[in-house]
């Protein structure tokens, strides 16, 4: 009896899994399914899910219009800027909290973490005041800072969190043994803790790839990435579905494809130190 409502209990969990996988899935099966249907097809009412006649004309026309590598480069570069800019200053940072812990620590973490509360767009404006003033406008290097910005609260209580499940003995073992600050911080800690680490970084990648308030606003032509691009087939004379839908798988392919090779590591680090 007690192996029949088990047996029971996995099957229900299981089938609840898949609905809620498939129920998040959906809006990115249908997405590429619209991107490989005309225009008219796309629009269609009641929708057509599978019987329509499959094409590739939104994808070469997306293709013509646009520099998609170009945006594809600058996604990449600030993505990847803003995580490792992020990661230097962050490890110090979860370090020095973790290990050299003051009576504020946790005021600090949560008063950085409720930063992550305020609407961006209340600070929108004496943003770009002051990168017009220093010429960080359209430029990657505006955009990489921002970002950097924007997710460090993450970064920090992420590598917090994993820095704290690190023994400190094995760190004073190090500092006896004659290890500096920065010998410590970079071949005793940094090594133990790189699942962690890793896992931090896959996920604010992601994060800064898929930002788009700030990169809309604070971007025109040059520093544009994926989302500036995904936002130019949006025009006055109304939605090209079909067409919108390529330009947002194209843009959403990359990440995808990262985070399903990624994700075995990515779950290691996410549930890195819950088991002792």
């Amino acid at each position: 009896m007690a192996r029949t409502v088990t047996t029971n209990r996995k099957i229900i969990n299981t089938a609840a899994a898949w609905a809620v996988g498939l129920l998040i899935f959906f809006p990115i099966l249908w997405t590429i399914l619209t991107s490989f249907k005309t225009e008219a097809v796309a629009v269609a009412d009641p929708p057509v899910f599978l019987a329509f006649d499959w094409t590739l004309d939104n994808y070469r026309t997306v293709l013509e219009r646009s520099n998609y590598a170009r945006f594809l480069m600058n996604s990449i570069i600030i993505a990847g800027g803003a995580t490792l800019l992020g990661l230097l200053i962050a490890i110090p940072a979860a370090w020095s909290m973790a290990f050299v812990p003051s009576r504020k620590t946790k005021d600090i973490l949560l008063w950085m973490l409720s930063t992550k509360m305020l609407p961006a767009v209340g600070v929108l404006y004496p943003i770009y005041l002051i990168f017009i003033r220093l010429g960080l406008l359209d430029t990657r290097t505006g955009l990489i800072i921002v970002l950097m910005l924007m997710n460090l609260p993450i970064i920090v209580w992420m590598l917090y969190t994993y820095f704290k499940e690190i023994p400190g003995e094995i760190l004073e073992a190090a500092r006896m043994d004659g290890a500096s600050l920065k010998d410590e911080i970079l071949y005793v800690l940094t090594p133990m803790a790189i699942p962690g680490i890793a896992s931090t970084m896959l996920l604010n990648f992601i994060l800064a790839w898929n930002e788009a308030f700030w990169t809309l606003n604070l971007t025109a032509a040059k520093a544009a990435p994926l989302t500036a691009f995904i936002a130019s087939y949006s025009s006055p004379e109304g939605l090209f579905f079909a067409k919108l839908s390529a330009a947002s798988t194209m843009a959403i392919a990359p990440i995808l494809i990262l985070g399903w090779f990624s994700q075995k590591q990515l779950v290691s680090g996410l549930t890195f130190g819950a088991v002792k």
